[in-house]
Formats: C-alpha cells, sequence, structure tokens
C-alpha cells in the first residue's frame, strides 16, 4: 500500500453543499460475513454479501453524517481521525499513518485477506 492521500476539494458555493470524495475502501470476510470497512472514517458495513455489506455501510456513512452534523461535530470527528482540516480543504491521513494509529486496520491488514477499492461519495462541504 502506498501514501495515498485523499483530499476534498469543492466549490464551496455549491448549491447542495456537497463535494464528491474518493474514499479507500478494504473489503474482506470474517466469521462468515462480509465486511467494507473505510480507515479513514474508521466506519464499516456489514452482510451476507459484498453487496449486502455495502448497503449496510451506506447506512452507516449516511447516520455518521446526520449525527455529526446535527450535533455540529463533523469538522472535529474528522480532526480526530487524523484529517488535515483547513478552509476549504480536508486531506484524510496517509494509508501508511491509518496502519500505524489504527487498531482494526492494522489487524485487518495483518489478519486477513481483502481487496482494496475506492468509492465516490458526497460528504457535506467544510466552510
Amino acid at each position: 500500500m502506498g501514501d495515498k492521500r485523499i483530499t476534498l476539494d469543492g466549490d464551496i458555493k455549491s448549491p447542495n453543499h456537497q463535494m464528491k470524495v474518493h474514499l479507500s475502501m478494504i473489503a474482506f470476510e470474517e466469521d462468515n460475513a462480509h465486511i467494507i470497512y473505510c480507515p479513514a472514517l474508521d466506519l464499516s458495513g456489514y452482510g451476507s454479501d459484498e453487496k449486502e455489506a455495502m448497503k449496510s455501510f451506506t447506512h452507516c456513512f449516511g447516520e455518521f453524517i446526520s449525527y455529526t452534523q446535527h450535533k455540529k461535530t463533523f469538522h472535529s470527528e474528522l480532526v480526530r481521525l487524523g484529517w488535515k482540516v483547513k478552509e476549504k480543504k480536508c486531506t484524510a491521513p496517509p494509508m501508511s499513518e491509518l496502519l500505524s494509529n489504527n487498531e482494526n486496520f492494522s489487524r485487518i491488514f495483518d489478519k486477513h485477506s481483502f481487496r482494496k477499492f475506492d468509492k465516490s461519495v458526497e460528504m457535506p462541504i467544510l466552510c
């Protein structure tokens, strides 16, 4: 795995106040369940197959956005997760840093066969 960074760039005048983000995802199996895990957000979804796991992850991601927006903690959560947050731009921690600092990701990396892929999602624009 390289030192790939996830960068969010968006037009601050976006009509729906959303920007597209490309997140690195990890798909693996554990205890007869398919799991989709996003190390940069420390979120996962699970199911009996990968399609169901992605649906579960999408729900979890939506709840994360909704909850942190409602509590006004979206910005602070990204910072807590190691994101570099500046005026109009956010950068996720590099994969190497996530491996060093994220116990879940390190365990998956060390003990499971996995497939890494990127997924485009929409996240709120940080002002």
